[in-house]
């Protein structure tokens, strides 16, 4: 049997072959002792029972040496082309000793694409390893990614001596001042920035708030997606700036178009619908007198009312405005009196009824 006659080439194979790959592959050019000796050895030992034996146990020892090389910030290929090395020396060896025992050529011909098959196959274990690190240091780097942003968005920020840990880890310097931007998905976004997922939404520390063209910049990565960002602030003000491009995405044409809400430029609107409920009530409550009207009635004052307020009472820039004749102004403006008395006259009435038309 073929692998009788393999068999008592084992010992000093493993020993070659580790030399070998010592000596060929760069990255492991250093003393195979401690757990990288130790998974190196056992992984080449192993390697030559399981093939010798037609074992297909073990998976883990391979899956492993993949999952170290990860963890040791290296990429795959020295670990494949230590096994390219180990194949090599295998086939060079096994080749020897059945010739010795007059093992016919049709047979190691086989037994060679067998070993390069078999390469093949740890190779796949070792890859499945690797991309489980991968996978498990990505999870962990959005975890802490998470946890930090969440701090510093907090009401009670942390100070700089409790964030050191998690910013050093992720490389991050806090800075002095920053903005909140809020992505309202979770797709990737191109800034080089501290990034997370935090409730079904993306949220970004923008460092450099006062940038110029910062919001032309952010217009353009973020077209067709929602998206607002807040004031620039102090770093400890972050919940601020977090709160106000909260609000912006909340309120601000929810249905409307996509794209970058910048929440500076809407602060009356941010005011007057920051409270949807209380806007609701003071608006019901205000116009009260138009809702006894026919839906036609209600549609004509209502415009009036808004437009002549907005010209400040002046009857003929109300009249153009509205494409009517200033008579048909004046007299929608009488109705309008005996709807809502001195409201009409009175600063804080008029400014009421100004807050309520834009709430309705």
């Amino acid at each position: 049997m073929l692998a009788d006659v393999l068999r008592p080439v084992l010992p000093s194979l493993s020993e070659e072959i580790i030399e070998a790959i010592a000596h060929e592959v760069p990255e492991y050019r250093r003393p195979m002792n401690g757990s990288f000796g130790r998974a190196v050895r056992t992984g080449v030992e192993r390697a030559l029972t399981r093939f010798l034996d037609d074992d297909d146990r073990g998976h883990r020892v391979y899956f492993e040496l993949g999952r170290l090389e990860m963890q040791e910030g290296r990429s795959l290929d020295a670990l494949l082309a230590a096994y390219r090395v180990g194949a090599r020396l295998a086939w060079r060896r096994f080749v020897d000793a059945g010739r010795e025992a007059g093992v016919p050529p049709d047979e190691l011909y086989e037994l060679g694409e067998a070993i390069f098959a078999y390469i093949d196959a740890l190779s796949a274990e070792s890859i499945e390893g690797y991309a489980a690190a991968q996978s498990a240091a990505a999870g962990e780097t959005a975890r802490l990614r998470a946890q930090l942003v969440r701090l510093v968005i907090a009401e009670q920020p942390p100070d700089d001596e409790e964030l050191a840990a998690l910013t050093t880890d992720l490389g991050w310097r806090p800075p002095r001042r920053l903005a909140v931007l809020v992505i309202d998905d979770t797709e990737p976004v191109a800034l080089d920035a501290m990034t997370a997922i935090l409730d079904g939404r993306t949220v970004v520390l923008i460092s450099d708030p006062g940038a110029p063209g910062l919001h032309d910049r952010l217009e353009r990565l973020l077209r067709g997606r929602r998206a607002a960002v807040g004031p620039g602030v102090p770093r400890r003000g972050a919940a601020r700036s977090f709160a106000r491009a909260q609000l912006a995405l909340s309120v601000l044409e929810p249905d409307g178009p996509r794209g970058l809400v910048v929440a500076e430029n809407h602060l009356e609107a941010l005011l007057l619908r920051g409270d949807p409920a209380l806007g609701d009530e003071l608006a019901s409550a205000v116009l009260a007198p138009l809702r006894e009207l026919s839906a036609s009635a209600q549609a004509k004052l209502t415009a009036t009312l808004r437009t002549w307020l907005d010209h400040q009472g002046r009857i003929e820039a109300t009249a153009a405005a509205l494409g009517v004749h200033p008579q048909t102004v004046r007299y929608r403006v009488g109705q309008l009196r005996e709807l809502f008395g001195a409201a009409l006259d009175s600063p804080d009435g008029r400014f009421r009824l100004s807050l309520a038309l834009r709430l309705s």
